[in-house]
């Protein structure tokens, strides 16, 4: 496991990172620094902790509307299904696969 420094919503931490997940990593952390600096900067919560909960609470929603990874009988994912949905995503622009 790496250990990668971060910086979210101006503090500092370092995070445990398997080999090779860097990018997704800089992605998730994107993605939890400019949901907090949105909620900070709309002026009505100010506490730290209540600005990290509604930030996971609105990532978590927008996860569930793209809809839940199916899991098939034997626990694995269902990968199939998983690239329909990306190619339904990608819509014009092509499919991944």
């Amino acid at each position: 496991m790496k250990q990668v420094e971060v910086t979210i919503m101006g503090q500092g931490y370092i995070l445990g990172c398997p080999e090779g997940g860097e990018a997704l990593l800089a992605t998730a952390v994107g993605n939890v620094d400019r949901e907090m600096s949105a909620i900070r900067d709309g002026g009505k919560v100010k506490a730290r902790e209540r600005i990290a909960v509604l930030a996971a609470l609105n990532l978590a929603y927008q996860l569930a509307e793209r809809g839940p990874l199916r899991e098939r009988a034997d626990g694995d994912v269902d990968i199939a299904g998983l690239l329909r949905r990306i190619d339904a995503a990608l819509g014009d622009d092509g499919q991944l696969l």
